[in-house]
Parts: C-alpha cells; sequence; structure tokens
C-alpha cells in the first residue's frame, strides 16, 4: 500500500506586510483580515527560482531521515510557474541539483490550486503500477512571478512556498477514494493574460467554491463509507479567509476547517500540505483533504492515520 510518509515544508523567511498596501489599493483593514485573511505574504528572495524552493524542501525532508534519496524513483513537481520557459521540466533540474538516482522518472504536473491532492493519485498510481516503493511530490507556484502589485483582486493574497511529500510502501497516512471535478466554463475567471500578469474574477472563484466544495467533500465521505461527525480535521485550500469560513459553515463544521495562511499567503498547490506538516495534531485520525481553484477544478480525498 502506497501512502504519505513524511511531509516537509519551505517557507521563505521574507514577509511582505499586506497593511501598508491598503491606502492605495483602497481596501479597508477589517476586509484585509476578515476576508482576504492574510496580513503578511511569504516572498522568495530576488534572484531565486522554483527550483531553488523546490530544493530547499527536499532537503529539508532528507534531513528529517525519512527516506535516503537513493531510494526515491519517482519525482513529481507540481507547478504553474517553472524555471525559465518550463523546458526542461522544472522537475529535470530539482532531479539533478538533489542528486537523484538515473532511475528515477522526473515529471511535472501543470496544476494550481488542486495540484497537491490530484499528484497524490498519480504518484500513488504511479509506484504501484511499476512496483516502486518510494516517490517524491513536490509543489512550488510561486505567484510573485505573475502578480501585479498594483491589482487589488489579488497582490494581497497570494505568497511562496514549496513542500515535499514522501509517498512510499510505509505509510503514516493512507490514502482514500478521491473526488475530481473540473468546470471549464469558468475558466477565465482565474488566468494569466497576455500581458503575463494574473487576473482573477474574485465572485465568480468565490461561488464556485461555495457550491462545488462542500458537495465534493460529502461525495468523498460517502465514497469512503465515513461520517462527516467521524473525521477530526477538514483541511482546505486557503484560497482566502472567507472561502475557508463560507466552505466550513456550509457544512456545519467551522470547528473543524480552519484559516492558517494570514502569515505567509495562499501558497496554491502547497497549501495543503503545508499544513499537514504543521497543523494537523496528533490526535487527528481521519482528515479530509480539499483543493480547488484554477481550471476552475476541485480535487477531495480521505487520509486515515496508521500510527
Amino acid at each position: 500500500m502506497i501512502g504519505i510518509a513524511a511531509i516537509a515544508a519551505e517557507l521563505p523567511s521574507e514577509r511582505i506586510s499586506n497593511l501598508s498596501a491598503l491606502p492605495a489599493l483602497g481596501i479597508s483593514e477589517s476586509f484585509l483580515r476578515d476576508k482576504i485573511g492574510v496580513v503578511r505574504r511569504a516572498r522568495m528572495p530576488a534572484g531565486t527560482d522554483t527550483s531553488d524552493l523546490c530544493v530547499a524542501a527536499a532537503n529539508r525532508l532528507f534531513a528529517g531521515g525519512a527516506v535516503d534519496r537513493d531510494e526515491i524513483r519517482c519525482l513529481v513537481v507540481v507547478t504553474q510557474n517553472p524555471d525559465g520557459h518550463g523546458l526542461p521540466q522544472t522537475s529535470a533540474i530539482v532531479h539533478g541539483r538533489l542528486g537523484l538516482s538515473a532511475d528515477c522518472a522526473a515529471f511535472d504536473v501543470s496544476l494550481g490550486c488542486t495540484g497537491y491532492v490530484h499528484a497524490l493519485s498519480i504518484v500513488s498510481a504511479f509506484l504501484a503500477a511499476n512496483d516502486l516503493r518510494a516517490g517524491l511530490l513536490v509543489t512550488a507556484d510561486p505567484y510573485s512571478k505573475i502578480i501585479d502589485p498594483d491589482d487589488r483582486d489579488t497582490t494581497l493574497l497570494f505568497g511562496d512556498a514549496a513542500t515535499a511529500t514522501l509517498l512510499s510502501d510505509r505509510p503514516v497516512w493512507r490514502l482514500g477514494k478521491f473526488d475530481f471535478g473540473t468546470d471549464a466554463t469558468l475558466s477565465a475567471a482565474l488566468q494569466v493574460g497576455d500581458d503575463g500578469r494574473l487576473h482573477m474574477n474574485g465572485r465568480a472563484v468565490f461561488n464556485f467554491c461555495a457550491i462545488q466544495v462542500p458537495e465534493s467533500i460529502k461525495r468523498t465521505l460517502g465514497r469512503n463509507g465515513v461520517a462527516l461527525d467521524q473525521v477530526d480535521r477538514i483541511v482546505l485550500h486557503q484560497g482566502s479567509k472567507y472561502i475557508v469560513d463560507t466552505i466550513a459553515g456550509r457544512l456545519g463544521v467551522p470547528e473543524k476547517a480552519e484559516f492558517y495562511a494570514g502569515d505567509y499567503g495562499n501558497t496554491v498547490s502547497s497549501s495543503i500540505p503545508i499544513i499537514l506538516a504543521d497543523g494537523v495534531k496528533p490526535t487527528d485520525r481521519r482528515v479530509v483533504v480539499s483543493g480547488f481553484g484554477v481550471g476552475l477544478a476541485w480535487a477531495t480525498t480521505l487520509l486515515e492515520r496508521l500510527e
């Protein structure tokens, strides 16, 4: 059985305060704290790139001793903001810098906010289908590359980070059955335009999340034969405080789903594994994880602790 064995997160030490930007953007502090929820954003240092974040996260994981790098047979990097022009794939760059074995597959997955949950399914299936014992799932999507600092819809929201997840046949978390979906009729609500900058229709994204995500979570629970009151925690993609609070409210479990990202921001595909690494309690036995956003898409599964 392939599952999650360890997770490490790399959050850059640099922080940008959102409070000082409020007057120029015409946004009140109460709106920032209650709706957006992000007071400070993590920012990768000048002169660094996506692969630098990836390597730092992976080295943190290796330093923890959960696996030797020579055991890794699959490396997947989830990003929509790769190094350079995306050729070669960022995973190949990371593979070389980490000194992984030549018989380790390395490929990128171009997914955003749902990328971590999608990639849990992809990597676990890849390992199982090829009788491999250990793979590394890395997420890094530094939106600082594509944010317009004068855009009030996006500039206060996104932070930079990376994570590394070890998937192996010696898991701590068992993966349950998944629920996936895409509504491409809304894809233009969150996209990079011809100007190379991110554009977001916040109302359309919010409505999509508020409607689709609670239903995806309910379907996931049904597929796994688990009731909502048997779940200890719901880890939602950190889209914004208002989105997280709304989804938790519609499920009727505000105490089980929190907004954690106030000090570092929406880190796209890294948001869920950051919480799994640092925000989940040892007493949490069943955890729902749900990503949603770019596409517009959703991806949800159930994790069950084995130790």
